[in-house]
């Protein structure tokens, strides 16, 4: 499929973290007397932001693709082995 996890997970934690820095913004200061004061949903909003803003870059730049067995040393060893054994997927390879 291509889908890289961390594309999603990037977005899911980007929306709420601009979710929780508006709350932190438009809330009544009172509200925070119980967290000394600290704007905690400002705070962490920024924090999942960038977190958000990572996993989404790291997303987009990593290789999130597939190589063949054929293609790495390990893999053609492996399938020697598995040939050698007779442990080969038949309808894999028809595929």
């Amino acid at each position: 499929m291509g889908l890289d996890i961390r594309l999603p997970i990037g977005a899911m934690f980007a929306i709420l973290g601009l979710v929780l820095i508006l709350a932190g913004i438009l809330a009544d200061p009172g509200v925070y007397h119980h967290s000394l004061g600290i704007n905690v949903n400002l705070w962490w909003g920024i924090a999942m932001l960038i977190f958000g803003a990572l996993m989404f870059i790291f997303g987009r730049r990593g290789g999130a693709g597939a190589t063949l067995a054929e293609d790495s040393p390990e893999g053609r060893k492996i399938e020697e082995i598995e040939h050698q054994r007779g442990l080969e997927d038949e309808t894999a390879a028809e595929e």
